[in-house]
């Protein structure tokens, strides 16, 4: 009999399986403050609990682990990038980045992606696989155990798509929400555009931040660097994210990567604006992070380009590039050592 995954299960879940073992109630409140709170590595660590329950835990639950496989610090910011390996010896990589609110983590949802996005380094070497709960919440607590730094906001906008690996993102949320010391509402959830699932987001009101990779005002240029436009062009986007506002009251953050030559004209400013406008949004400009195979080019006009959206009504500020010295900015994560 496979062994279940322990840091994947609610607490509800947790619960159920302790009385399934014939423990008592109150054991799942305290297996769970040794996971999400003290974050221990190893059952044995658990020691209000008899040597007897330890030894059931070890029989019929496993406790995954990361190991860092190469860990790099900005000279600039203080960005931490770290590559870990996961139990099966597939790689992703995190980034703990500092701000003056607090310390965020950029966390990756899969190994490898599927969505072709033309300028991303994270869909080069394919798709291989979707993360578990526990290998997405692991990056939280191997980051804040080796940086000796406490984590107050969690992005998934690292390797993969969040909403391709929907029911595991859905219940590494689940357990989050659950957590004393987080809140959903310092969440952020990245996608491309899967619209199915922005509607399927949007009924469960989880009161985190979407954030929709737009790139670009129009179908013909955004199909150009983004092949998931293809599937679901930017009308059936837009009428998906109007939905997700009106259900959850949640405005919508569109992420927008400036690229010389290509989207950072008044042409296209004036198309975002007719896109945009009406809607309770911002608009988080990012000068688009070069990457080696590619050939996209990092636009001069990113305050140009943000004060026209702002004179044509729209909430429009520039993402700051952190850890861009060690290929931890936006677009450039990898699952190598590269």
């Amino acid at each position: 009999m496979d062994k279940v995954d322990i840091l994947s299960l609610t607490r509800q879940e947790l619960l159920d399986n302790v009385l399934a073992i014939g423990e008592k109630k109150f054991r799942a409140d305290q297996i769970f403050d040794w996971l999400h709170v003290k974050k221990v590595t190893e059952f044995s660590q658990m020691t209000n609990l008899s040597a007897q329950l330890r030894e059931k835990l070890e029989r019929n639950f496993c406790l995954k682990s990361l190991k860092i496989k190469k860990r790099l610090v900005s000279c600039i910011d203080n960005t931490v990038k770290y590559l870990y390996t996961m139990p099966d010896d597939e790689r992703v990589e995190t980034v703990l980045m500092e701000y003056k609110h607090g310390n965020s983590i950029c966390i990756s949802t899969q190994v490898g992606c599927k969505m072709g996005c033309k300028f991303c380094a994270s869909t080069k070497a394919g798709f291989v696989r979707n993360l578990a709960p526990s290998e997405m919440l692991l990056q939280i607590y191997e980051s804040e155990r080796d940086s000796g730094r406490k984590i107050n906001h969690i992005v998934l906008m690292g390797i993969g798509e969040p909403l391709d690996n929907y029911d595991n993102v859905i219940q590494f949320l689940n357990i989050i929400s659950e957590k004393e010391d987080m809140s959903l509402r310092h969440v952020s959830v990245s996608t491309c555009g899967l619209v199915p699932r922005i509607y399927d987001l949007a009924t469960l009101k989880l009161g985190i931040t979407l954030s929709v990779s737009l790139h670009a005002p129009t179908n013909e240029l955004r199909s150009s660097v983004m092949p998931v436009n293809d599937r679901y062009p930017i009308e059936e986007l837009m009428t998906a994210c109007k939905h997700y506002f009106e259900v959850t009251g949640r405005r919508i953050s569109y992420e927008f990567a400036l690229i010389d030559g290509v989207n950072d004209t008044r042409e296209s400013a004036d198309a975002l604006i007719s896109l945009l406008r009406g809607q309770n949004c911002h608009v988080n400009l990012i000068p688009v992070n070069e990457i080696k195979e590619g050939a996209f080019k990092r636009s001069a006009s990113v305050e140009k380009y943000r004060k026209m959206l702002e004179e044509g009504g729209l909430n429009a500020t520039v993402r700051r590039t952190l850890g861009a010295d060690i290929s931890a900015a936006c677009g450039q994560l990898r699952r190598d050592n590269n």
